[in-house]
């Protein structure tokens, strides 16, 4: 073992006085932040009441609009009539078409009609003057004879009653409700009902087989158009699912990115040279310049879309405003921050040459900034992929618009699921690519 002595350890001090004589930043800072941060924390609780927030949320309609998201459902009602007869009837534009014959109904010999809501776990069979609803291993009688629904026996925790009816809740099934002359089912199905297909089409509920037969060789339906047409025809204008409108608002939301991100980068690369101080010694032009920048990226995308649709109306013209607007400013920060950093090494012995301004820039700085200004217009390319989605929502076009529109109806849910999934792929897509081209540029520059 080293005993180090009084002179030596004065020595090492002197040294290295920084390890030894510590500022109290040094030696309490990382503690102070620590308590800095629980109490930002425990202010941010208070100040946005997140007990109460999270005590009153209503964190049941999460799990239905996940349910709606891979599911659909469809809503027989039965009508008693006076005569004893049951009148069953769809919703308009019901997922089973006008006249639907689905074999989880079944009529039986004593005139009531059965519904199987869930194999033959959950069951309701309807008649003129009782209603069974069997879920959960028991079957409980609703009397529909009188003024009022009545429940026979006990009610169970999954049945609700009420002035004037009786809902069951089936789960993810579905429900039942109950009033004296009528009873209304709601069937829930996993996946997406008439996704290829609507009812209006000609292949509607025919098999796949059928399907691909009649497209390859049977007889044409319309006798002016081939099968194969009418087949794409029909998946394209699905009423239902809008495929092609979907489609086509998902293009121009890339149309809009691209669009704007080009002349955002067009017009900020010149502008960048101007703003650059070792590139153009004037301080009052790279100051206007730069907050010119400042002023550009500051207001929010979703802001400039919101004025540019009042000036131009709804559509992709506002959306490629918007995103031409906010990149000019963004991309004119960073490639003036880029020009400023440079090398002038090259750019100085080109200039010794007694070479042009334009040859200077051209062999002295462009070879240096050209790799890092396409990676960061690339990946502001791939930001604005996403954001276009966004500002589609205010009114500038796009897929945004149409997600937007479908969510509002708190009705198709699994429409919003299908543009959804749609938006994440072309992300994804955009993603990888953009990630692959700047790796290959940085390695280019590597190299």
């Amino acid at each position: 073992m080293t005993v180090i002595d009084a002179n030596r350890m004065h020595e090492i001090e002197t040294r290295y006085p920084e390890y030894f004589h510590q500022s109290f930043r040094q030696r309490f800072g990382g503690l102070m932040i620590l308590i800095a941060t629980l109490l930002y924390s425990l202010y941010a609780v208070w100040f946005f009441d997140l007990p109460k927030l999270f005590a009153e949320a209503h964190w049941e309609r999460v799990g239905i609009y996940l349910s709606q998201w891979v599911s659909y459902d469809v809503q027989p009602e039965f009508r008693i009539g006076d005569d004893g007869s049951i009148d069953i009837r769809y919703p308009r534009f019901s997922p089973l078409g006008d006249n639907p014959h689905p074999d989880w109904l079944v009529n039986n010999p004593d005139g009531s009609i059965t519904v199987s809501i869930s194999g033959t776990s959950r069951t309701v069979t309807v008649s003129k003057s009782e209603t069974i609803v069997t879920a959960h291993g028991v079957s409980v009688p609703v009397e529909v004879s009188s003024g009022a629904p009545k429940v026979v026996g006990p009610v169970p925790g999954w049945m609700t009653v009420y002035d004037d009816n009786v809902l069951a809740d089936l789960g993810f099934a579905g429900n039942v409700s109950i009033s004296v002359d009528r009873v209304k089912i709601r069937k829930r199905f996993i996946g997406w009902a008439n996704f290829v297909f609507d009812t209006q089409s000609s292949f509607f509920d025919k098999p796949v087989g059928e399907v691909v037969s009649l497209i390859v060789s049977g007889p044409r339906i319309k006798p002016d158009q081939s099968n194969l047409s009418l087949a794409f025809d029909d998946i394209w204008n699905n009423s239902e699912w809008q495929h092609g409108d979907v489609w086509t608002k998902l293009f121009q939301t890339i149309v809009m990115a691209f669009l704007g991100t080009l002349l955002g980068a067009l017009t900020a690369f010149p502008l960048a040279f101007l703003a650059a101080r070792n590139i153009t010694p004037n301080r009052l032009l790279n100051q206007i310049l730069k907050r010119f920048f400042d002023f550009l990226r500051s207001v929010d995308m979703l802001i400039w879309a919101l004025f540019l649709t009042r000036a131009f109306g709804p559509g992709p013209l506002a959306g490629s405003g918007a995103i031409f607007l906010t990149e000019t400013g963004t991309l004119g920060k960073l490639y003036s921050e880029g020009l400023e950093n440079i090398d002038n090494k090259p750019r100085e012995g080109i200039k010794s040459t007694g070479a042009q301004t334009v040859l200077v820039h051209r062999y002295g700085i462009m070879p240096q900034i050209v790799p890092v200004f396409v990676s960061q217009t690339l990946y502001q390319w791939e930001s604005n992929v996403r954001g276009a989605t966004i500002i589609g929502a205010v009114g500038a076009g796009g897929i945004g618009l149409k997600l937007w529109e479908a969510m509002r109806t708190n009705a198709n849910w699994e429409n919003v699921a299908y543009m959804v999934i749609l938006i994440l792929i072309v992300v994804f897509i955009f993603d990888t690519a953009s990630n692959a081209l700047r790796h290959r540029l940085m390695d280019t520059k590597t190299h």
